[in-house]
């Protein structure tokens, strides 16, 4: 059993949740988010709470509950305070610049990066281009932007140059010494 999975989501005040079959709603001052979940996932609102269970007593339904909970705790966080992920550019030269619904990235090649933001989350640029700010209702998705930015340059280990996601770890390495 999950221990995650067990605990009710508490629905705050200014959230509506409606769930239709395995398809939860989840509408808040932010937005609204909607997912499809499997039959192995049985949720249910009942007393301003939300509650999320095994559909049926398989094996796998006995992993998904829990994901599943995590996923609906999500949305309803997303909804009402949003997701923000914070990245730091750092190299001679490198830096960003927001235009319309694309980000141009200057990472060192011999050609700028161009890279079209999804629809449903903001960047915004600050400090000549070395910082940029992800913000959206949709934790996956945020995420999901974060990574493809840090994808195109990721952080080298000697110099430390590169995209760098503020709270993840990056592994430095001393350089050679002369013995």
């Amino acid at each position: 059993m999950s221990r995650i999975g067990k605990l009710p989501i508490n629905i705050p005040g200014a959230v509506t949740v409606t769930v239709d079959g395995y398809t939860i709603t989840v509408k808040g001052p932010k937005g609204e988010l909607t997912k499809t979940f499997t039959r192995d996932v049985a949720i249910e609102v009942a007393d301003n709470r939300i509650v999320v269970s095994p559909g049926n007593k398989s094996r796998f339904a006995s992993a998904m509950y829990g994901t599943a909970r995590s996923i609906v705790n999500g949305m309803v966080e997303g909804v009402v305070n949003g997701f923000t992920k914070n990245i730091e550019i750092t190299g001679v030269g490198y830096n960003a610049t927001h235009k319309g619904n694309a980000l141009t990235l200057k990472l060192g090649f011999s050609h700028d990066i161009n890279y079209d933001i999804p629809d449903g989350i903001t960047i915004t640029v600050t400090d000549n281009g070395v910082k940029l700010n992800i913000e959206g209702i949709d934790k996956q998705i945020v995420g999901q932007a974060a990574a493809s930015i840090r994808h195109y340059h990721p952080v080298e280990p000697y110099k430390g140059k590169g995209v760098h996601i503020v709270g993840q770890h990056e592994i430095r390495k001393e350089g050679k010494t002369v013995a």
